[in-house]
């Protein structure tokens, strides 16, 4: 019985897809203990301390006051890379309302390779070495981008996977920083 040689090359090329696929998978999913619906939104956001780009101990609680935009990203999610411009420009614009844009990566790749990459990307907010208990913190960060909002009292208002559009996502820092400014105003 003769078989097609395109038939078993299409095959192939089948399970191969599958088998890397199958392997990112497993590398993304959840480990015992962690829940991927971990409920964190209305919640205080799990404090962390990472190593910035320049070698300084950060932690959120520092940030305290402010209205902070969480982005986990890596150098090689190609939705990252579409909206970090805008992060810069949504720093610029808002910084003086109290924004504070905070990249955490979550990259394997050495600090120097990051650090470049920030670079070559015009970032102008700190970017975190990441960390995967902090990651698990936040509910396991199975998809990247995921963004947390969090307001000026480090609660939780809201989080998004994936890309989202420059206006939705100024539409969302409005939102937060308005509610702050609300909640400094009754004080």
């Amino acid at each position: 019985m003769k078989r097609d040689p395109v038939v078993i090359i299409v095959v192939a090329m089948v399970v191969a897809v599958m088998l890397v696929f199958g392997f990112n998978l497993s590398r993304r999913s959840p480990r015992a203990g962690v829940s991927a619906n971990l409920q964190i939104t209305g919640h205080p956001a799990p404090d962390f301390t990472l190593q910035s780009l320049d070698n300084k101990t950060v932690r959120l609680a520092d940030f305290r006051g402010k209205t902070v935009l969480l982005n986990f990203w890596a150098t090689w999610c190609e939705p990252c890379k579409i909206e970090m411009p805008w992060f810069v420009e949504l720093q610029t614009q808002y910084a003086g309302e109290g924004l504070q844009v905070l990249g955490v990566a979550m990259d394997d790749a050495p600090q120097k390779d990051i650090a470049e990459f920030a670079r070559g990307m015009g970032v102008n907010y700190p970017v975190l070495i990441g960390k995967e208990a902090v990651g698990d913190a936040y509910g396991g960060v199975q998809f990247l981008p995921e963004t947390f909002y969090i307001d000026r009292n480090g609660k939780v208002v809201d989080k998004v996977f994936g890309l989202k559009g420059k206006a939705e996502i100024e539409e969302e820092i409005k939102k937060v920083i308005g509610q702050g400014q609300v909640a400094q105003s009754q004080k």
